[in-house]
């Protein structure tokens, strides 16, 4: 992809692959709902290699992250990096959004919802066939 985030390395590939094997519950949960094409039809991947990050959730075809956020992404510091990381996916023609563990617990539909809605707006429309 040129001028778009290097290819992992071997070591960003083990990385991820542990963080597959050590996923949060929180991780779990919303990964249950959409793997397999679940949701909409669209695909998933979970802790994928971007160079220099792992997204939580990834769907390629839509340009579509989905990050979960603990209570250590609140810090003023954390925030920072969290813009950051937003600000260079964005950049990369990759959108971001954010859901904290909490609202993966308490409001998983509603998170769903809101997924399935962002997806939708990325999702490459067919164009009309011509007269009509």
């Amino acid at each position: 992809m040129p001028n778009g985030p290097q290819r992992p390395t071997t070591e960003q590939r083990k990385f991820a692959k542990q963080l597959r094997r050590d996923q949060t519950n929180c991780e779990k949960l919303l990964w249950q709902c959409l793997r397999n094409r679940q949701l909409g039809s669209f695909k998933f991947r979970r802790q994928y290699p971007l160079p220099p990050y792992v997204l939580d959730f990834y769907c390629a075809e839509l340009g579509l992250a989905v990050e979960l956020d603990g209570g250590q992404h609140f810090s003023d510091q954390a925030l920072h990096r969290d813009a950051e990381r937003s600000r260079y996916l964005g950049g990369h023609g990759i959108r971001v959004i954010r859901f904290s563990n909490r609202e993966v617990l308490l409001q998983m539909p509603e998170l769903l919802a809101e997924i399935l809605r962002q997806a939708e707006i990325a999702a490459p429309h067919p164009s009309p066939l011509p007269g009509g």
